[in-house]
């Protein structure tokens, strides 16, 4: 539950996780953190408890030391059980976390996004499209046009792809008394 985290937010997990094992867990992970800053001031190193984090831990089998118990067994017997003690391991650091899969594959995606030229896809043109650019090449001199032709060529492309005429006033307002009566009918509805 703790690998990976940060020491504090491990400490925090520790805290409020509901297993009888992460007490011990805890002050291990406490006394680790207490000998990482020791020997940061031993060599001459400002180390920052907060930038510590855990970067192995596990818990391996330990010495039994007479710790031999009776376990009953059918027909009257005992069978011999030998508890472990166990081994809890916890090393922290305070060096660059090493990235995750998905970090890696997030920032070659993005490389890879900056590398690739941005490409516009053109809009679909019609028969009379063609003829515009013919018009277009010839008037360009050698190879450089101006920028309101380009604008007005652009737009011209892009209605005929759309096949949409332009919406002056006089057309907005003739939909208007339209929707007037639409509303009318829709508070008639709700009334009823």
């Amino acid at each position: 539950m703790i690998r990976g985290e940060n020491v504090s937010r491990a400490l925090a997990i520790l805290k409020f996780t509901d297993k009888r094992a992460a007490d011990p867990i805890e002050k291990t992970l406490r006394s680790a953190i207490a000998n990482a800053t020791y020997l940061a001031e031993q060599q001459n190193i400002a180390v920052d408890p907060d930038d510590l984090w855990v970067k192995t831990c596990f818990v391996d089998m330990g010495p039994t030391k007479n710790r031999r118990r009776m376990r009953p067994a059918p027909q009257g017997r005992a069978y011999r059980e030998q508890r472990h003690y166990c081994h809890i391991t916890i090393h922290v650091t305070s060096e660059d976390k090493p990235k995750t899969e998905k970090e890696l594959k997030a920032e070659a995606a993005k490389a890879r996004a900056a590398d690739r030229p941005k490409k516009v896809k053109a809009p679909a043109k019609k028969a009379a499209a063609p003829k515009a650019e013919k018009k277009a090449k010839a008037e360009k001199v050698e190879g450089i046009e101006t920028p309101t032709e380009a604008v007005a060529q652009d737009t011209a492309e892009i209605a005929d792809a759309k096949n949409v005429e332009t919406q002056t006033t006089a057309v907005l307002n003739e939909t208007q008394p339209a929707d007037e009566a639409q509303q009318a009918i829709n508070e008639d509805v709700e009334k009823q």
